[in-house]
Parts: C-alpha cells; sequence; structure tokens
C-alpha cells in the first residue's frame, strides 16, 4: 500500500493526504514547489516525480472490504 508520507522530504512542508504531492517509484515524497524547482526529477534515485495518486477510502474500510470479498466472493 502506498505511503502518504505527510512532509515534503526536501523542505519539510505539510503535506495532506488529500492534498497535492509528488512521489518517485520509491516513494520519495515532495511538494509541488520543490518538485517544480527540482524539475520533476527525484534527487535520491533520478526517476520522475508524478502527482501523487488522492486517498478516498480510509487503509482499514478497504482492507475490511478486501477480506469479506476473499471470505464471502463478490
Amino acid at each position: 500500500m502506498l505511503k502518504m508520507k505527510s512532509a515534503c522530504e526536501k523542505c519539510g512542508a505539510s503535506l495532506s493526504p488529500d492534498g497535492t504531492a509528488y512521489i518517485c517509484s520509491f516513494e520519495c515524497t515532495y511538494c509541488a514547489t520543490c518538485t517544480q524547482a527540482m524539475d520533476a526529477t527525484c534527487p535520491n534515485c533520478d526517476g520522475e516525480l508524478l502527482r501523487r495518486p488522492s486517498r478516498v477510502r480510509k487503509a482499514l474500510e478497504v482492507a475490511a472490504t478486501q477480506i469479506k470479498q476473499k471470505l464471502f466472493g463478490k
């Protein structure tokens, strides 16, 4: 499951789970300002920084749904 980090790894700005943030494939997380300053390239792995998807449901709700589907089918 994707980690929803709460702070930019470069400047420390607060990032809300439903707000705009950018991540690389290793889940390094940055705010929009730092991402733009770094030309959307992760300084750790040189990978592309893409907008982090938003999370609509809580992790426990998703896990409960998955367990129910496994136990009882669709």
